[in-house]
């Protein structure tokens, strides 16, 4: 044997080579849909909107815990229109485990106050709390969009989406001129802008005066008049509502190559999208799948919509109780994908990475034996026989894939779902297509490991 060939038989390198034309064609086909999919999901109720109606149209029916479902019948459970889980009934007995895949589906972004509108020198703000990790500086200057629901006091439920359409009005947060920025150029960059300097204008007209009557707050009140018009809420009812503000740009292609997407929310959307395509294509599957969407991932999945919560035990409890099967067995012989992103190797920054152990764009989905931060910290840390069984997975229908952690040891890091679902006696690992410039207004991502995620997700549902 040569030195090269013991090289290659010795040594694991996943470095970039020129893709299959036909595999690249598909990638980029199944793009378009994702971009199109994301631009109209931005927050995690159109996500869950939009994949029940896609879901509906593919067969799928409601969970009713009272029936009971055959191999190859499709179900969908809406826990309260913030997260989802879709299953395709399998072959082999539940007790044999089942094939979970989870993805989360809220993104940072800027939520409003319960009492958001104030006026201050002739302009209309809304206050908002960013939620999630956020550079806030980066939302500065910037077109922004308006989504959500409110909750009137009759009970009807009025969405809201502005700032989305060309025609609509868009919204935006002021920054110094550079001009007059020298006290605020020695800031620290983090405190480049403060949370309570995140004033969203929402408007800059006064309400006309009739007679010689004087108005307070005229311009706010000309914003309410507005509001009121258009979707018949009061002051009071951002009290009963749920609205955040996200960037307005579209989904594009990023570079003359058009091989990568920039876009508002990839995070964790990125892997959303492709784990609903793939759930919807598997037929007939072995094993029985559970495909999660969850909310609240980026602020500690809490709440009764996050996977810190047991909406997702109670049902694979109901799943257990309708087979006969014992929910304690169905869960310890589960495999689970914690499918979220992680951070892709970015050359300008270079020197917070550990280059050996970083995705790359373009070189396939990312396999992660443990995310957390510095020791581990909030790991769920896989176990070497599910990486074995997972990577056999991968390596059996030939799908792009790769390795890493988030960052350099020490420079910080960042935890996923799987913990949450680790403590619930199953196998978890986490697999994700790679991000660059993660919690920003606009993440990039590769079409190439858009579509490897795609085919990850079908073979470890097939296998």
């Amino acid at each position: 044997m040569t030195a090269k060939e013991l090289q290659k038989k010795l040594t694991f390198d996943y470095a970039a080579e020129a893709p299959d034309p036909e595999e690249m064609k598909e990638a980029f086909a199944f793009a378009e849909g994702y971009k199109k999919f994301l631009g109209v999901s931005k927050t995690e109720r159109e996500f869950v909107h939009n994949s029940i109606n896609v879901l509906e149209m593919a067969g799928y029916k409601p969970f009713d815990a009272s029936k009971t479902y055959q191999a190859g019948d499709k179900v969908f459970f809406n826990n309260r229109g913030k997260s989802l889980i879709m299953t395709t009934f399998g072959k082999k007995p539940l007790e044999e485990g089942l094939r979970m895949n989870a993805a989360h589906i809220d993104s940072p972004r800027l939520d409003l106050k319960a009492h958001p509108v104030f006026e201050k020198d002739g302009l209309a703000f809304f206050k908002p709390h960013y939620y999630g990790g956020i550079r806030k500086y980066q939302w500065t200057s910037i077109p922004l969009a308006m989504h959500g629901v409110f909750i009137r006091a009759d009970g009807t439920t009025v969405p809201v989406s502005v700032g989305e359409d060309d025609a609509d009005p868009k919204f935006y947060i002021s920054d110094l001129l550079p001009h007059l920025s020298a006290k605020q150029d020695e800031r620290k960059l983090k405190d480049g802008i403060r949370g309570e300097e995140l004033n969203i204008i929402a408007g800059s007209l006064p309400y006309p005066k009739e007679d010689e009557e004087k108005l307070s707050e005229a311009v706010k009140l000309n914003l309410l008049n507005l509001l009121y018009e258009r979707f018949g809420i009061t002051e009071k009812d951002f009290v009963r509502a749920e609205i955040e503000f996200v960037p307005a740009a579209k989904p594009c292609d990023v570079g003359f190559d058009r091989a990568l997407i920039g876009a508002y929310g990839q995070d964790d959307k990125v892997c959303a999208y492709p784990a609903l395509q793939a759930e919807m294509d598997t037929k007939n599957p072995e094993y029985t799948t559970v495909t999660i969407f969850a909310d609240k991932e980026e602020i500690g999945s809490v709440g009764n919509t996050g996977l810190n919560s047991d909406f997702l035990l109670h049902y694979v409890e109901d799943l257990a109780e309708m087979a006969g099967a014992n929910v304690r067995k169905v869960l310890r012989n589960s495999i689970c994908l914690s499918s979220d992103v992680g951070a892709a190797f970015d050359p300008t920054f270079a020197d917070v990475y550990e280059k050996n152990n970083s995705c790359f764009l373009g070189r396939g989905v990312g396999l992660f034996k443990y995310t957390g931060a510095r020791g581990k910290s909030g790991s769920n840390d896989a176990s070497a026989e599910l990486m074995a069984k997972v990577v056999g997975m991968m390596d059996q229908d030939r799908v792009h894939w790769q390795t890493g952690e988030l960052g350099a040891v020490d420079m910080g890091g960042g935890g996923t779902v799987a913990l949450f679902v680790a403590g619930k006696d199953v196998n978890v690992v986490d697999l994700g297509v790679p991000v660059l410039s993660m919690h920003s207004p606009f993440e990039i991502t590769s079409k190439l490991d858009v579509y490897s995620a795609y085919c990850a997700y079908k073979a470890f549902y097939k296998n």
